[in-house]
Order: C-alpha cells, then structure tokens, then sequence
C-alpha cells in the first residue's frame, strides 16, 4: 500500500453533562447522552500515523515512550486501528507516535484528543474518507469521550439505542463561532496520573452505585436543558446544569464502594470560593465542572474573566492556569510536523 505519514493536531474537550458508565462495554454504549465544549489549540495532541509493510509489528508512542500493546488498557484503545485497516482491506503494520502538550491521564481528557487524532489521521492515511459521524462511532470504541473531540464547537454525544451502536454517534450542537465569548479557565492543581482511570471507576460505580441508578435519566434531561441554554447563550443556566452536573457525578463516585475520590483539598476549595463569588454577585458569574481528576475547568465570560482570574490567584495550591476557548477540532498538519522518522519508522529523534 501507499506509504505516507499522516499527522494531525486533535484537542480535548470538556463535559458540561458527563458521560459516566456504559449500558455495553467492549463497544463503549453510554447509559447517558453527554454534551461538551471541543477545545482550542491551547490544550493539544499532535499524532503521526504510518502504515507501511516494512516493519514487523506495530508501535505506538506516547509521549517519547513506546507503549506495550499487550497491556489491556492500550490494547483497548488500540483496536481502533484494527477496526480502520480491516475497514481499509490491509494488514499492514501500524506506526502511532502521539504527544501531549498537557498533562496524561490527570482528569484534563487527554485519551480524548489523542485517540480523536488518532482516528482523524489514520482516516487520512488509509484514504478511507470517512465523516465525522463514522468516525466518531470508530473512536468512540477507543475511548468514549473521544468522539466529542472529533468536532468543534459545542457537541452532543447521543446515547442511542441499538445494539450494534450505530446510532450512538456525535452531532454538533452550535458551531466554534456560535458563542465567541465563553472561556475555560483550567486550573491545574495536579500533574499525577490518576490511581484508579475513568474506565475501571466508571465500571465500579454502576456496578454498586445507590445513587447511580437515577442518575441516566437525569442527565438525559440536564442534556435536553444544556442544549438550548446554549443555543440562547444563556450562560447563568448553562452553569447551573453544569454545576450541578459535576456535584452529582462526583456524590455517585463518592457512593462507590470502595469509594472513587478524584476531587483533592484544592479542588473543594475552587467549588467554595466559586460559589461564594457566585454568590457575593448574586449572579453565575462562574461555574465549575470536574472530570476524573481534581484539575478543575472554571467557565466563564470575558467580561467576568478578571474577577475570576483574581479569585484562583488566592487559592493555595493551584499551581497553574491555562485559558481556553471554543475549539473547531481536529485537523492535518503539515508533513515536515511529523513525528516519525520516514528513514527508521520510529520516533523521530530531537
């Protein structure tokens, strides 16, 4: 087959109603729809794909380190290359280098863009020509989240119905231009890899949850009431739901058991001084939201960005900050980006 290597640059995206638990494990079927904002390049994933006859086995890289395809949790996610080259009609091997610009496995959805570039430039590399809906349903089966990230703007990920999950696939709600100005203010209260990761914590709560059984039906109304808060630009609505949304994800991890408690000291502080800044104002000027991780994503609007920005500024123990706007999602880069060496099919060196 050709030869070419493929890079793409994929962004995280943010939850404002979670996706948490699976109706169907190996095809990753959501028991909830879940609606986010796709990231600008502030946050990003560069991934270089090459599929070629000329090495003995696949490689992939993350971060400068090559990945053992055998460990069950980067097999998981690896198998959507098998479903592309099936897709494809080849065998030849794969060579996958990725490399954050943030930090790994630390709540801030970095399985989420990389496995969205990921699927974005093998698409390109196999000349499979899909869309944007088939290639969320691809990388979806990768990480669940990671669909979202296929798109900019903000996104819903539909839960669907059958059983095959052909209808459980993204749609986009509003486009990167729809609503110019609304942030994410990311404070990074931890570099850490997590000790117990989204997909075993996930699986864990539904499995012994109380509290979990009644939150499916929930989000499938906070989703519905999330829609059209942001297609009004109704940013005191759109906190509320999402405030609200991440208390109830965390009170379910909480009635785990053993119980799941991402949220450190630091991040109970930014849900207090946020409130009371919510407060003092007698408006939503501010909203919180956390994924697995106590790294916390403030939204807000220019016009209240100062105050926040004040408000982080005097919490101990936020060791930095980060600004993020709407994102358009991913997109292929330029040859001379790659990150594969086209004379060793490794990682390019330096």
């Amino acid at each position: 087959m050709d030869e070419n290597i493929v890079t793409a640059i994929g962004t995280p995206n943010m939850a404002l109603i979670k996706y948490w638990g699976k109706r169907e494990e190996k095809l990753i079927l959501p028991m909830n729809s879940s609606i986010s904002m796709t990231f600008d390049e502030t946050f990003n994933t560069k991934t270089s794909v090459l599929f070629t006859d000329r090495v003995p086995e696949d490689s992939f890289y993350i971060n400068g380190v090559r990945q053992d395809l055998s460990d069950k949790d980067i097999m998981e996610r690896f198998a959507i290359i098998d479903i592309m080259r099936r897709m494809a009609g080849t065998t030849s091997k794969a060579v996958v280098v990725s490399e954050n610009s943030f930090p790994t496995a630390a709540g801030l959805a970095s399985s989420a863009s990389g496995i969205a570039a990921m699927v974005f430039a093998a698409n390109s590399a196999l000349k499979l020509g899909l869309g944007t809906k088939e290639l969320s349903i691809i990388a979806r089966q990768g990480s669940g989240s990671s669909c979202r990230s296929l798109s900019g703007g903000f996104v819903k990920w539909e839960m669907g119905s059958k059983d095959d999950g052909s209808d459980s696939c993204i749609r986009q709600i509003a486009g990167p231009g729809h609503w110019s100005d609304i942030i994410d203010i990311v404070a990074i209260v931890s570099k850490s890899k997590k000790k117990i990761s989204s997909r075993a914590g996930m699986k864990q709560t539904v499995a012994n949850s109380i509290l979990y059984k009644a939150r499916p039906a929930y989000a499938e109304r906070a989703c519905a009431e999330m829609e059209e808060a942001i297609l009004k630009k109704d940013f005191e609505r759109l906190g509320m739901l999402m405030m609200k949304d991440s208390n109830n994800l965390h009170a379910v991890m909480l009635d785990t058991y053993p119980p799941i408690l991402y949220l450190n000291d630091v991040s109970k502080q930014i849900i207090s001084s946020v409130s009371e800044l919510n407060e003092v104002e007698n408006k939503i000027v501010a909203a919180y939201t956390f994924d697995a991780g106590p790294n916390a994503n403030i939204f807000t609007l220019e016009k209240y960005r100062s105050k926040v920005e004040e408000l982080l500024s005097n919490i101990e123990g936020i060791e930095s900050t980060r600004i993020s706007k709407v994102g358009n999602g991913p997109r292929i880069i330029d040859e001379d980006a790659s990150l594969i060496d086209p004379s060793t099919f490794k990682i390019k060196s330096g």
